[in-house]
């Protein structure tokens, strides 16, 4: 089986996590997040030297900071957004294994499927986490199969996740575990329940993005088999850096 490259994994990044619009400028694909993070408000290049001024005004328009992801190969681009007065923000990991690997039966009512939309109490634990409505209309936009995992954990409602498919590539996003029933399974057991929910549809790779800066959650995946296979960062410029 072989395993999907990074134009691959990004692609179905951009499928299971999808801006509200996409405006393509000479050198750019400029995103609108419309307040859905960082991903979907990014400019991507698709030229190796790309005015730099044409990206500013397009995030502009759109009431969008100045923001670009910086891919591996694009190391030029790097350089001459660092000269222009940005910085690096949130470098990101992207890990990937097998979906057998990881589709292993958790424990009895450790794990649930939830058709979309997702149950009230799914949505109270994305919110207590920052992920609002803003979050959950990207997830609404998905249209390709999607599912709401609900973790549970001491007879209660412990975690909620978000998984989607690329043809045979699942990604995980939101992955939230209530702070007082962390540190009990529950996030082991929704990566599972999520894999398995995957590989019943026909995924055969499983993935997912974290920040560097997230130990506990690049020490989950590790311990789960999954391994880095590339990554990403963002430049920034900002009234108070720029």
């Amino acid at each position: 089986m072989t395993t999907p490259d990074l134009a691959a994994l990004f692609a179905a990044t951009e499928t299971t996590w999808p801006a509200r619009r996409v405006i393509e400028l000479p050198g750019w694909h400029v995103r609108e997040g419309a307040g859905g993070g960082q991903r979907v408000s990014s400019a991507s290049a698709t030229t190796r030297s790309p005015s730099i001024p044409a990206m500013e005004g397009a995030q502009a328009a759109l009431h969008q900071v100045p923001l670009a992801m910086i891919r591996p190969g694009e190391e030029a681009l790097d350089a001459a957004l660092e000269a222009a007065g940005y910085w690096i923000k949130d470098p990101v990991t992207l890990y990937l294994s097998e979906i057998g690997t990881l589709a292993v039966q958790p424990p009895p009512v450790a794990a649930f499927h939830v058709s979309w939309p997702p149950m009230r109490v799914q949505e109270e634990i994305w919110r207590e986490a920052g992920i609002g409505p803003d979050r959950l209309a990207v997830m609404d936009r998905v249209e390709t199969q999607k599912c709401a995992i609900l973790g549970r954990n001491s007879d209660r409602p412990a975690g909620t996740a978000f998984v989607a498919l690329d043809g045979q590539i699942a990604v995980l996003h939101a992955l939230e575990v209530s702070p007082g029933l962390r540190r009990k399974g529950a996030a082991v057991h929704m990566m599972r329940g999520a894999a398995i929910w995957a590989r019943d549809f026909g995924a055969k790779w499983f993935c997912v993005l974290v920040t560097k800066a997230n130990t506990p959650a690049n020490a989950l995946y590790s311990s789960l088999g999954m391994r880095p296979t590339g990554g990403y960062h963002y430049r920034i410029k900002t009234p108070d850096r720029g």
